[in-house]
């Protein structure tokens, strides 16, 4: 289908209003195949507002006489409103935007078509791959190795081609594992803790099912984990869902690891939330910040009852858990829940932030989202689809990427000094994940991705957030490399509301908000007083 034939009208004379700090913006509406654009009169301001309609969550419709308004709610937690001269063009442009902001063909989304300049296409897309982390995890140790096993997707197509395994593994043994997990994803490395000589690895829940089936590869691959470590190292299998919940998939042919055929293991239940729940949360709480005339009694009962500080804290204390273990107990970490794409990747991504200090860097974090989210295989396609806003049932939509980011933040606002990037970053990352004109977040997985040809025909987010202009927003001024690792604290006091998210578009900008800028001033006049230029390390 042409995007001419969802187009009913493709311009009106419009007034555009972007919340109460913005001033109002009178020109021509245009609808295009991926975006609206309002251009200015020729007395105003020569700006051009450009929305990618890919970014509207959710669209409402009002007309009166000779005249009608359309409420837009983005996925960025933005509200626009248009008014629009004449009934029948504001019904046709919200007819046009419905149709063209809910297409689910992947090619022919706007990364498809998106050519900025400056940037080639294939550029950054070779930044992260999983032999750029295998060769550190080589220099550090000999037991593990990089598998192709998965070079076509066969064996599981939720992980990337290549995964890094235990070396005394061959690859027979490894698929006999993965028919024994769901969704094919058995255990694989996601970190090497050099100082404790132990790993961290995620997987799926083993598929026991009622009676109890045992699969010997499988529980050899956890043995040779063990024996790979340092001597007399034991495991803990983290499991992300609750003891009553395992049991349940149990019965439906899921299950946990026995402790009598998986010597050195024990199993600890450390319940995250995830799926519906989790998405209420977040809708339950955006709704809350978005309701400007309630009391201050009505607003704390309101935050306190959507739950989502307690996700916050709940996901800090589970990937303290997994970090503690490997520091402090010298033990190997395996996590998993039921599928493994979700809370799994959430508690192995922030127990590598809170123990390995190139995770905190600019680069490493990069990386870190590339290798624990992207190909690791959460499926942001079907996650993402919708954001806090939408009208439809929720189907697959979690927020669990935004609570990893919140998360991050909390971590941020906590050790201001030990993260080399700013929450300028983690806005962008929120942002580019629901909707974004570079092709980085794409499909649900790495197999969905080359089918589609993503990496030679779309360009990376990776390409555009390293260019020199964007440092200022997305780098922290005050970062000083901390070689330790970093332990949250999780009591209530501690853990605070992301305010530059969730409050972003409905309140003026914070004092902390111009110390900051003044920040950066500061530091960029210092440096250029010492005659050098502004540098972060890589």
């Amino acid at each position: 289908m042409e995007f001419s034939e969802l187009i009913r009208t493709d311009r009106a004379q419009a007034e555009l209003r972007r919340g109460p700090e913005a001033a109002p913006l009178r020109g021509t509406l245009c609808v295009t195949g991926h975006h609206l654009l309002l251009s200015p009169g020729p007395q105003s301001t020569p700006d051009l507002w450009l929305l990618l309609l890919r970014s509207v969550d959710s669209i409402e419709k009002r007309v009166a006489g000779d005249s009608g308004t359309i409420t837009l709610r983005c996925k960025d937690l933005r509200v626009l409103q248009l008014d629009i001269e004449g009934a029948e063009a504001t019904l046709d442009i919200a007819r046009s935007v419905e149709a063209l902001s809910s297409l689910e063909s992947v090619i022919t989304s706007f990364p498809f078509f998106y050519r900025p300049k400056g940037l080639r296409l294939g550029d950054a897309w070779h930044f992260h791959p999983p032999e750029r982390y295998y060769k550190r995890v080589a220099r550090e140790t000999n037991a593990w190795r990089l598998s192709e096993v998965n070079e076509d997707f066969s064996l599981c197509p939720s992980y990337p081609r290549a995964v890094i395994v235990p070396r005394a593994v061959d690859d027979d043994a490894l698929s006999r594992s993965a028919r024994f997990r769901q969704g094919g994803r058995f255990p694989v490395l996601s970190y090497h803790h050099a100082p404790s000589g132990t790993v961290l690895l995620r997987a799926s829940q083993p598929l026991s099912g009622p009676q109890k089936r045992r699969c010997v590869e499988d529980e050899e691959l956890l043995r040779a984990v063990l024996a790979g470590a340092r001597p007399g190292a034991r495991g803990i299998i983290v499991d992300t869902r609750s003891s009553h919940a395992a049991k349940q998939a149990r019965m439906t042919g899921g299950g946990t690891e026995a402790k009598a055929v998986y010597p050195g293991w024990k199993r600890l239940h450390r319940p995250l939330e995830r799926g519906r729940p989790l998405q209420e949360s977040f809708v339950c709480l955006v709704e809350a910040c978005g309701d400007k005339e309630q009391s201050m009694d009505r607003w704390l009962s309101r935050l306190q009852g959507c739950r989502w500080l307690a996700h916050v804290k709940e996901a800090l204390s589970t990937a303290c858990l997994a970090a503690q273990g490997m520091e402090r107990e010298g033990a190997c970490i395996l996590v998993h829940g039921a599928e493994g794409m979700d809370s799994t990747l959430l508690v192995t991504s922030l127990a590598q932030l809170i123990l390995d200090p190139l995770s905190r860097t600019m680069t490493g974090f990069q990386e870190l989202v590339e290798r624990e989210w992207i190909q690791a295989g959460h499926p942001f396609q079907l996650r993402c689809a919708h954001s806090a806003f939408s009208h439809a049932r929720p189907k697959h939509e979690a927020p669990t990427f935004l609570l990893f980011l919140d998360c991050v933040w909390q971590l941020g606002r906590q050790f201001p000094l030990s993260l080399e990037f700013g929450e300028g970053l983690l806005l962008a990352l929120f942002e580019h994940a629901y909707a974004s004109p570079f092709g980085t977040f794409l499909c649900n997985s790495e197999k969905e991705r080359c089918l589609c040809e993503v990496r030679t025909r779309t360009h990376s987010l990776w390409s555009g957030l390293n260019q020199p202009k964007e440092q200022r927003k997305l780098w922290n001024p005050l970062y000083v490399l901390n070689p330790l690792a970093i332990w949250p604290s999780v009591e209530p006091q501690s853990l605070r509301l992301w305010q530059g998210l969730f409050l972003r578009w409905t309140r003026p900008p914070e004092p902390a908000e111009e110390a900051w800028e003044k920040v950066w001033q500061i530091v960029t006049e210092s440096q250029k007083t010492e005659g050098s230029q502004p540098t972060v390390s890589a």
